[in-house]
């Protein structure tokens, strides 16, 4: 495990692990932040990436030279979590304080989220990775000469680290990533899910039928998911899908196949940041010390943060936010 440092502190009211998980993405403060982040949404325009075999995913884009100010040489691509979506809270966040510092800001929807099950058949899985790296690929093509930028939050910050893992083999330059709070051995935080408050395993559960009804909806002649819909356990639910839906032979190997400990990272093409809190309670944070040391990969992990938090009570851009910018500088 890495060294935890006292880098974020928050007020005391707000320290508690499950209050930085929860507080920051709750709809009560979706309206402030809409407010916030106006630039960044109505300026957006829709792109459907061709990432290849088939693949399209869902992108929204603002640019400097929409609102009128000089073109960027800079992309910022961001990645939103598990049944989240490019309107995340913390991914319109991030992008209305990254557009505001003269980056462009590119927010990639994962399959079958954001409203998106229409666009692809096959069924969302987390070891989706070459579509992934495939609308990376294609957003560095449709913006030649500039330097891009990724940033992924839990299950996104996951995907980003394997998409840096393969950077160089795809042909893609990035300057620098950082991954929040990202999902490293996929069994240990299923299990950590499970086990856990109750809250975040009902919020999944629920998140996940929606999205499987809509998958259901959009090819009713390809799905039909109504046992899976009936269970409400997350393990159950996904060993069914992987066993129906995937070529993976066990639910075991299919976790295995998006873990990101043990050698996955040692091929990092990007000069890359993890940022993790010691206090998440879906992600051990005694994972960090099975990561491959890399030289390309600084860790940092704070005392408090939550899952994806770091929230320190202001109306602006939070703790992480601020690093990730200073991180994505350093460049």
């Amino acid at each position: 495990m890495s060294t935890v440092i006292e880098a974020f502190q928050p007020p005391a009211r707000l320290r508690h692990a499950h209050v930085q998980s929860v507080y920051p993405s709750l709809p009560l403060r979706r309206p402030g932040v809409e407010r916030r982040c106006r630039a960044l949404i109505e300026n957006s325009s829709d792109i459907v990436l061709d990432c290849g075999e088939g693949a399209r995913l869902l992108a929204h884009e603002t640019t400097q030279a929409r609102l009128g100010r000089p073109a960027s040489d800079r992309v910022a691509i961001l990645l939103h979590g598990w049944e989240g979506s490019a309107q995340a809270l913390y991914t319109l966040s991030l992008g209305q304080y990254l557009l505001g510092n003269g980056f462009d800001v590119v927010r990639l929807n994962l399959r079958d989220h954001g409203d998106t099950q229409h666009l692809n058949e096959g069924l969302f899985h987390s070891c989706r990775i070459a579509e992934v790296v495939g609308a990376v690929r294609r957003i560095q093509e449709l913006h030649p000469g500039r330097s891009l930028y990724l940033c992924g939050f839990s299950l996104g910050g996951n995907f980003a680290l394997r998409v840096g893992a393969r950077a160089g083999d795809a042909g893609i330059e990035i300057e620098r990533l950082v991954a929040v709070c990202p999902p490293l051995d996929p069994a240990r935080t299923l299990a950590r899910l499970e086990s856990g408050w109750w809250v975040y395993r009902r919020y999944f559960v629920w998140k996940w039928r929606q999205s499987l009804r809509m998958k259901q909806a959009a090819w009713p002649h390809s799905y039909d998911l109504s046992d899976i819909l009936r269970l409400d356990n997350l393990t159950a639910m996904t060993e069914v899908l992987v066993r129906r839906f995937t070529n993976f032979p066990s639910l075991a190997d299919y976790l295995h196949g998006y873990a990101i400990v043990g050698d996955s990272l040692a091929s990092l093409a990007p000069r890359s940041r993890i940022v993790s809190a010691a206090d998440d309670p879906i992600i051990p944070v005694d994972d960090l010390g099975r990561l491959a040391r890399s030289p390309r990969l600084e860790i940092t992990c704070t005392r408090f943060g939550g899952h994806c938090g770091f929230y320190d009570g202001d109306a602006g851009p939070t703790w992480v936010e601020r690093e990730v910018l200073a991180t994505f500088n350093a460049a």
